[in-house]
């Protein structure tokens, strides 16, 4: 790789004029790049900010609206997507203390859903796409910053329209995919909302043996028990995308990069501009700082969907005869990362997949079996008594000290007399 950055030309050493190690700025290079994105960038909406949003709207609705499915489940989609959720709302009840946390039941398409999550989607991207089209800018000497004045904006434009084509492409695939508002383990949408696609659900349902009712049932019982956690867990929609955030500000830009990047660009053809940044010429390093953010993602992402998996076997069991075969089918696609883990990977840098999920289900499934239903469930109540990695690999362990970590937080200073007692019945080793 060249150690020359993007809008720089290598020395040429007949040039008598110049100093062995200058890498003068290319000002036609600059000039002919920007002139030839003008019309390209008047086309592209008026978004602003590291991402062009509206570019990547239109990408995905364009390539989801040539993709024409029928629905079978019912004439009035929406109709049996509230009656789903009805249904599954009522089974879960005595599965988990948590109350309801649907305000609103949705049948959504994939435009729909695309639209919906497009908000979250903008709070997870900016920041990986600041830092990558800031260092368009940052490989460029002052003096060819001030030369190119006004054009800066225009280079701007440039990485955001890249970030958005590349956006739109995962969010049309994504979208084409997904089966529920809370598929990918984050609360993309908006908060309250219990959303399914009935179409993908469809698609989904093809050659799994089992009514396409009952699938829709399975899946409403899922997207149920995920928003009762977002909605009465107040803190855990924020950290899961506060630590998806802290992931990507983490990322640092090769510079050197750039170069090579330029060479494999035709500025006339959005298409090439997309094939670039996803050429992995600027995949970043991970950090000590990301590997941890992404350590603390995964466990996260493990006990949500561990919790979740449990409460909906407890509701649904019993019930739905395909249930287990359903159970099976969903962990293994949340475990191998779903569809979701090529877009993050592309987009963040992250890989969403929670890896521990079986683990995590079992230590759901031992604390409700030794300490009930409601113990469990006001694990979540207070964001240290969460399991960590480490509780995941010995759940024996954590179900064990659950009862003196709990009354360590309701009555600290009855803990603190306890602990003091405890040490003083202890023989004096001096």
């Amino acid at each position: 790789m060249s150690d020359v950055p993007f809008g720089f030309s290598p020395h040429n050493p007949d040039d008598k004029g110049g100093k062995p190690g200058d890498n003068p700025f290319d000002f036609n290079q600059l000039g002919s790049m920007l002139s030839q994105l003008g019309a390209m960038l008047s086309n592209a909406g008026s978004s602003s900010g590291p991402v062009n949003y509206d570019l990547a709207k239109q990408i995905a609705f364009q390539q989801l609206s040539s993709n024409t499915t029928k629905i079978g489940f019912a004439t009035d989609q929406a109709g049996a997507v509230a009656d789903a959720v009805h249904l599954a709302e009522m089974w879960l009840d005595p599965a988990t203390s948590l109350p309801a946390g649907t305000n609103t039941t949705r049948s959504w398409s994939a435009q729909d859903w695309v639209e919906r999550t497009l908000p979250t989607w903008q709070r997870l991207c900016d920041p990986v796409a600041q830092r990558m089209s800031g260092a368009w800018v940052e490989a460029m000497p002052a003096e060819a910053k001030q030369a190119a004045g006004p054009l800066l904006a225009m280079l701007g434009q440039m990485g955001g329209m890249a970030f958005g084509s590349q956006l739109g492409n995962a969010l049309a695939q994504l979208g084409s995919e997904v089966l529920t508002s809370t598929d990918v383990g984050l609360p993309l949408g908006p908060e309250g909302t219990a959303a399914l696609l009935p179409a993908n659900i469809e698609k989904f349902t093809e050659g799994l043996e089992r009514p396409a009712s009952e699938v829709m049932v399975f899946l409403a019982a899922r997207e149920a028990a995920h928003q009762r956690l977002f909605t009465h867990v107040p803190w855990l929609r924020q950290r899961l995308l506060d630590t998806v955030e802290e992931f990507a500000k983490g990322i640092k830009v090769d510079t050197s990069a750039l170069e090579q990047l330029a060479g494999q660009i035709d500025p006339s053809n959005p298409a090439s501009i997309e094939e670039a940044m996803g050429s992995g010429l600027l995949e970043p390093q991970t950090t000590p700082e990301q590997k941890a953010a992404l350590n603390r993602l995964e466990t996260l992402l493990a006990l949500v969907e561990g919790w979740v998996d449990v409460v909906v076997d407890a509701a649904v069991a019993d019930r739905l005869p395909g249930a287990p075969a359903l159970r099976e089918t969903l962990r293994r696609r949340r475990a191998s990362g779903g569809p979701a883990e090529q877009t993050f990977a592309t987009l963040v840098g992250l890989e969403l997949r929670p890896r521990k999920l079986r683990a995590a289900s079992a230590l759901w499934k031992l604390i409700g079996d030794q300490h009930g239903v409601e113990v469990r469930d006001s694990v979540w109540e207070h964001a240290e008594l969460v399991p960590t990695a480490e509780d995941l690999d010995d759940p024996l362990e954590f179900a064990e000290r659950l009862t003196n970590t709990r009354n360590a937080l309701e009555d600290p200073m009855a803990e603190l007399e306890r602990t003091m007692r405890e040490d003083g019945d202890k023989p004096d080793e001096s």
